[in-house]
């Protein structure tokens, strides 16, 4: 019983960390190449993609978008050719961006608002896995003040502060039962906050080729005062106590980006960026209970993530004075090692794909759409700490739109 209370317990954060909702769905042009543009002077969003570059932005603007997310999961245990499936819902990553400076434009100050980590799955209350996961809801929103500066005509750099604020709510079956047949239920519900920073280079070269080098730094989430309620018989109350809270700390990798942007032609250019995610941070996940008993104890659960990567390539071509098209493709590596997939974001490599388009109807006014696809691939476990066995297959789905209103 004390492994399977505290295996939920544990599981929630995983969510957090884990890259199944780590879509970079933070501006519609980037995400309209499979995530690439950090070399790529594009607009408002380079605040996040790259602070380096935002100063060679030519106007000053302001922007907001969403992207309605659907996550795809299913899964077959080890033994049955019973499929189950999450229930469709669908999470709203958005993204906010302001971008000001002198008309001399050799500084310019930005602010993004944006949803990293967020969305919803809900596998039900009667699946096999119902003792490690019913449902979860995750909302993470990053703040980051931005002031990028032009060095030379064709060197910028910047630098961001971030702040996160965090809110989970994650649930799931104890296998206890009620008088009427009903299983026992956790639920575990927080608040986060972390601190970070985000810098950038952006180099333009002669040739018009430009080169990009990100950091973003690692960012300490701490949960304090958490609470872990639990539904059981009147028997069991003693062992699982009301009104219990819990602190922990979710260490958030680092990402550095190197980016590559190579004009076509006069209409057209490539993107391509390679990201290194140090998830070697994430080897062990510490929970400290305000009250313990002995079927809740403070814990220390191994993780041992090792570091993950990606790699996007995409295109822009300026159509017509009004319309431009995007398109890209990328693959990304898990950084979840065999035995630690969970039922919260079953993590395995994956293809990436995307599409999308902006139209100019104003000098004021862009509207930019994206549409972002994530195949990932299946892979069967057998979770160390859950025992949950079988196959996990996963697909995601965002599209995407965005207003911008520049002067």
């Amino acid at each position: 019983m004390r492994k399977i209370l505290l295996s939920a317990l544990l599981s929630a954060p995983l969510w957090v960390l884990g890259q199944g909702f780590q879509v970079n769905l933070q501006g519609q042009k980037q995400i309209g190449m499979a995530g690439a543009g950090s070399a790529l002077a594009l607009d408002e969003a380079s605040v996040f993609y790259n602070p380096g570059a935002v100063t060679f932005l030519e106007k000053n603007s302001v922007s907001a978008g969403v992207n309605p997310l659907l996550f795809k999961s299913a899964f077959k245990q080890t033994g049955s050719n019973v499929t189950e499936d999450v229930k469709n819902k669908i999470a709203p990553p958005f993204e906010f961006y302001a971008v000001w400076g002198p008309k001399s434009n050799k500084w310019k100050l930005g602010l993004g608002v944006y949803t990293p980590f967020g969305g919803l799955v809900d596998w039900g209350d009667n699946w096999s896995g119902k003792y490690a996961l019913t449902s979860l809801n995750l909302k993470a929103i990053y703040f980051q003040p931005t002031l990028s500066i032009k060095i030379t005509d064709r060197i910028g750099i910047g630098a961001g502060f971030v702040y996160n604020h965090g809110d989970v709510n994650l649930q799931r079956a104890i296998p206890v039962n009620f008088p009427d047949g009903r299983s026992g239920k956790a639920t575990l519900d927080g608040t986060g906050s972390g601190y970070g920073w985000n810098a950038g280079l952006y180099i333009k070269t002669l040739s018009n080729i430009s080169f990009a080098l990100v950091h973003k730094s690692k960012v300490i989430t701490k949960l304090n005062g958490g609470s872990a309620e639990f539904e059981v018989p009147g028997s069991l109350t003693s062992s699982f106590p009301a009104g219990n809270t819990f602190n922990a700390e979710l260490p958030l990798p680092a990402t550095t980006s190197l980016g590559v942007g190579i004009p076509l032609s006069k209409s057209t250019v490539l993107a391509f960026d390679a990201s290194w995610v140090q998830w070697h941070i994430y080897q062990d996940l510490s929970f400290d209970y305000a009250t313990n008993t002995p079927a809740l104890v403070d814990t220390k659960s191994a993780r041992n993530y090792r570091d993950g990567s990606s790699f996007k390539l995409g295109i822009n071509h300026q159509a017509s004075e009004k319309l431009a098209l995007r398109a890209g493709v990328g693959y990304a590596f898990s950084p979840v090692q065999d035995g630690y997939v969970t039922p919260e974001a079953p993590d395995a490599d994956r293809y990436i794909l995307s599409a999308g388009l902006g139209y100019t109807p104003t000098r004021h006014f862009e509207v930019n759409a994206s549409f972002f696809f994530e195949d990932v691939k299946s892979r069967k476990q057998k979770n160390i700490e859950t025992g949950l066995d079988g196959t996990f297959k996963t697909l995601v789905y965002a599209p995407g739109i965005s207003l911008t209103y520049k002067w």
